[in-house]
Formats: C-alpha cells, structure tokens, sequence
C-alpha cells in the first residue's frame, strides 16, 4: 500500500481546467478521472443538497465514503445554477475553461442560457461532455436515467443471472463507471483536436447506456445474422468450456479458465480419467458436451481447498483465482502492493481506497485529497473571479452559492 503525497513531477494534464456542474457519478468520475491526472476540476454544487451522490451509500460521521474516492483531488464550490445571478458567475467561470461536464436532460442548459450557441459564444475553444440517460438525439433523448436503469436498457440484465430465475442486477456500478472512462477518453480526443490541429472546441454526446451496448460483445450481430437471442447462462460462458467459478472442499469458490485446446490438454491431464476422452479435445468438441466438462471439473475442483486447487492450476498454466470479496481484497499482497492508496483525512483518519489507474511511466496520475466537504474551495474560487470577502458572504446569504 502506497501513501498518497503531493510529490513533484509533472502531470500529464497540468494546466487544463474542467468545470464539472453533473451530478451522482457517471459524468462526475468521468471529470474525477482528469482531476487524477493533474487537471484542475471545479466541482459545482447545489447549495443546499450539494452533489446526490453524497446521499448515497455507506456514511461515517456524517462523511460520505462514496465521495472520498470517487470525488478526490476536485475543488467543490456551491452554485445554484437555478438562478440568473449564479448562472452569470458560471458563465464567468467557462470563460477561461477547458471542459464542461454535464448530466441534465437535454434542453435544461438551454433554459438557462446556457445551450450550445451561448457556450460557443462564452468560450469556442470549450469541450463540453454531456451524458445523458439516453443521449442529445433519438426519441427517447428526454428520458431520464440511472446506471440501474441504463444496464437493463442495454441488454445487460436481461442477460445476467440463471435462466430459471429471475434477472440479476450486476454488482458494480458498471454503466456509470464505463461512462466515466468513454467520457473522459472522448474529453481527451477532443482536446487532442484542438490542441494540436487546431480544431474548435466540440461537445460529446454519451448516453449513459452507450458504454454498456458496446461492451456487449457480439450480442447484436448474432441475433441480426443468426437470430439468436443471448440469454441468461448463470456462470457459464456457452462458447468457452471450461471456464468458470468452482466449489472447493473448503467452501470457497475457485475461478479457472481452460477454454483453450492448450490449456484443456493440461487440466485434462490434471484432472486425469472420464477428462481425457478425445471427443474434449477441441473447443468445438467441448462446447457440444458442454455439461459433461463442466460436471467433471466441478468434481474435481470439489476434491481440493481453495489455495491447494489454485497452487495446482498456477502450476500447470491455467490462469486461477479466489473469488475475493473486500476483506480478501485490501489484505491481498498484490493488492496492497499495486492498487491501494492510503490518506490521513482531517475527518476520518488514515483512508485507504483504489489508487489512480491506468499507471503512466512519466507522467503518473496520483492522489492529492479526498472528496471535499461541500463548498470548500468557495472562498479560493470567487475569490479568482474578483469577489471580495462581501460579496460572497451576500451570495451565501441569498442561497446562491
């Protein structure tokens, strides 16, 4: 486990400023992710409730944890984007920016002056990223939606879980998280353009289910070329076998993936007996007899512990894991060593979450500070925008920021 610092070296975004006026988490990570790499991401608050995600979720006094990780290394100010007087100061906050990001539905910024054209006439060199439920286009643009919303709209739960039973939600936010990293990809293609072929700013239309439809495979081209609809397989994959999650003596599970005709040829070895019967000998072979290879591994996975079973498969080649839940995670060796990111927070102590990924040799993203309390950085802000001590405090009074 690694100890966040504000170490030198430079960030491979330095210098580049992100307004982030979304809410919840799908756009709002996507921002996070910029801010990882050395941008500098103002977080616009409701005054009153401040972002949703900070009723989300787990709480510790009275400190979102949701929110330490997913909005750290962001400068929250508070601005009710409801009334003229705070649609101004952001308008003057744009000015000078290099990216917006927004989730309302399509035609809410228009409401406040603030559509298209009016962003172009604020600053032309501004990226804007809008995800929305369902996109800027189409006739269901005026929807809205949630990461729950967006998987079952995209095929994702209706594909998940055993086929004698009901559906199943995935367990992660993968809608929202997909999102943010298309969103933040796409901010980073559409500074590229302009930056470097001198292109003009743009906007980027995601809708949050977007993501979710292109990581399914080839589900739509089957079903147009073969007419075959993808259905729930529970734990099994129908067209790699064996592979899968497998009880063990000791009441854990064990995930091994022998799909392959190579690496078959070495568990089968393992496995010994009814295993090495030539009709399993290819990929094609397998997936007909599908039940016959998996009850078999199944049986023999039964016959050992979980650190024995994965000992034996890492032995022969055949890539092997626990099924980890979040105490197995943060006390995993390898976990520790790559993926954990401690930070002595002023409200809870010493915090430990998910260290910045991907990592950069030159360049590496890193953590500078936890999710903010709201309006923190109010004071930093206005100030940078020619307010004095007087006029925030009258703002404050009036509930504008």
């Amino acid at each position: 486990m690694t100890k966040a610092t504000e170490e030198a070296g430079p960030q491979a975004l330095e210098g580049i400023r992100v307004i982030d006026i979304a809410t919840v988490l799908g756009a709002p990570v996507a921002a996070t992710l910029l801010a990882e790499f050395g941008a500098e991401v103002i977080k616009v608050e409701e005054p009153k409730t401040g972002d949703l995600l900070r009723q989300f979720g787990a709480q510790k006094n009275g400190v979102p944890l949701a929110w330490l990780q997913e909005a750290r290394n962001k400068k929250s100010v508070t601005l009710d984007l409801r009334h003229p007087e705070g649609q101004k100061l952001l308008q003057r906050l744009l000015k000078d920016a290099d990216v917006l990001v927004e989730n309302f539905r399509p035609g809410t910024l228009d409401k406040w002056d603030l559509g298209r054209e009016a962003l172009k006439a604020i600053n032309p060199r501004l990226v804007v990223l809008r995800i929305s439920g369902y996109g800027q286009t189409g006739p269901y643009a005026h929807k809205g939606a949630f990461d729950r919303v967006a998987s079952a709209f995209a095929g994702l739960t209706g594909s998940s879980g055993y086929a004698d039973r009901p559906p199943v939600r995935q367990s992660f936010a993968l809608a929202d998280f997909l999102a943010a990293s298309y969103g933040a990809f796409a901010v980073m293609m559409a500074l590229y353009h302009r930056d470097v072929h001198g292109g003009p700013g743009q906007e980027i239309d995601l809708a949050l289910y977007d993501p979710i439809l292109r990581s399914s495979e080839s589900m739509l081209t089957i079903y147009q070329q073969l007419g075959q609809i993808r259905g729930r397989t529970g734990n099994r994959n129908p067209g790699v076998v064996p592979a899968g999650q497998y009880a063990t003596r000791d009441g854990r599970f064990v995930v091994a993936h022998a799909g392959t005709d190579a690496l078959w040829a070495k568990l089968s070895r393992l496995i010994g007996g009814a295993a090495l019967d030539p009709a399993f000998k290819s990929a094609e072979g397998r997936r007909q007899a599908g039940d016959k290879v998996e009850a078999l591994v199944e049986q023999w996975c039964l016959g050992h512990d979980a650190a024995e079973l994965i000992t034996k498969l890492e032995a022969a080649g055949i890539p092997a894991a626990r099924l980890n839940d979040a105490k197995d995670l943060i006390q995993d060796p390898h976990i520790r060593a790559r993926n954990l990111v401690e930070w002595d927070d002023a409200r809870l102590g010493r915090v430990a979450m998910v260290d910045v990924v991907p990592k950069l040799s030159a360049t590496p993203g890193r953590m500078r500070w936890a999710g903010p309390d709201k309006g923190a950085h109010n004071a930093e802000i206005w100030s940078r925008l020619g307010l004095d001590a007087a006029e925030i405090a009258r703002l404050k009074d009036q509930g504008i920021i």
